[in-house]
């Protein structure tokens, strides 16, 4: 009896669930877990997780003091949250879950570098080692010159927002731990682009980039890993089956479960060994003229940034709205 692909797949690539549902998590079993603001926010407005909002919401309206006001509140809360989750996505998974930096910081290596820091101390505190959480960023210069600071001081990242050779070579260049290529992300763009519905998962753009970033890094020996994300069908997922890790949502992961079939490896590291690619150095520069010249990975960078934003500010509203309602609550009490 054939395998399903959902189990092919896990012979030749980590497979890590995208989401900050943990009975998705608990349904799958994947080794890793990634979290976004927008992840996090559909979590938080879920029932089944009030507890774990309403226990951060009111250990921080503790912590703050009495003195606090109402904002000062939800702005440690809202920190606090998304480490909330990712520790009870440990209690499941054996191995990493990625918890992103705040993406108005995307711009400002410093403030980044002292964001990713008190995300680890606040794991730390929770008796969580740096080993089993990856600090995700977004792509910019200033990104990853952030994660090139915290990966010499051992606090691992995952470069996200990722959408040109650029940005992935100037990751493996810093020493970065893993990246996130976004696929669906790169198609969405293309089909917009060029007015067609769709593409074969062959010539999905996005296939093609994240399959010229991991022969990239293969053959010339970065210790990288490729993640790809953003998936759209599960036609993107096997032509990229091989890939070191994909991060795959619960929608696309029971897909993948349900289907039967031969899952071919289309990513090989011996094969990229034996092809011939121009290894290319990148300083700023060279990022900026890059960058600049690739409409797409500029489009789709800044789109995603103000995303995650967006997806930010409705999570401190949705925080502010419940210290309300906790706070007449025990008024009344």
């Amino acid at each position: 009896m054939s395998l399903n692909l959902l189990e092919q797949l896990r012979k030749m690539t980590v497979v890590v669930a995208d989401t900050g549902d943990i009975q998705a998590i608990e349904q799958f079993t994947p080794r890793d877990a990634t979290t976004n603001p927008s992840l996090i926010t559909a979590a938080a407005q879920m029932p089944e997780y009030q507890e774990i909002v309403d226990q951060t919401l009111l250990q921080a309206k503790k912590d703050a003091g009495a003195s606090a006001t109402p904002n000062q509140v939800v702005s440690l809360a809202f920190d606090r949250l998304a480490v909330s989750f990712g520790l009870k996505i440990l209690q499941i998974i054996p191995g990493r879950v990625s918890t992103e930096v705040d993406a108005r910081l995307s711009y400002d290596t410093e403030a980044t570098v002292a964001k990713a820091r008190d995300l680890i101390a606040q794991y730390a505190a929770a008796g969580i080692t740096p080993d089993r959480v990856l600090i995700k960023i977004a792509s910019t210069w200033e990104g990853i010159k952030a994660g090139e600071i915290l990966e010499k001081e051992g606090i691992h990242c995952n470069l996200t927002l990722l959408f040109g050779l650029h940005q992935a070579i100037a990751c493996a260049e810093a020493g970065i731990t893993l990246i996130s290529p976004f696929v669906g992300r790169i198609l969405d763009w293309y089909k917009k682009e060029t007015g067609r519905d769709s593409y074969p998962s062959a010539e999905d753009p996005g296939v093609l980039s994240v399959t010229t970033i991991y022969n990239y890094y293969k053959k010339f020996g970065y210790k990288t890993e490729v993640m790809g994300a953003s998936f759209r069908n599960i036609g993107e997922i096997t032509e990229l089956a091989g890939s070191d890790l994909l991060t795959i949502s619960p929608a696309l992961l029971a897909q993948l479960k349900e289907t039967i079939g031969e899952l071919p490896r289309k990513l090989d590291p011996s094969k990229a060994a034996g092809m011939t690619i121009e290894k290319i150095s990148i300083d700023k520069a060279t990022f900026d003229k890059m960058h600049a010249s690739d409409r797409m990975a500029n489009d789709k960078l800044q789109e995603g940034i103000e995303g995650f934003t967006k997806a930010l500010e409705s999570l401190e509203k949705l925080l502010a709205e419940r210290l309300t309602k906790l706070e007449t609550v025990s008024a009344a009490a």
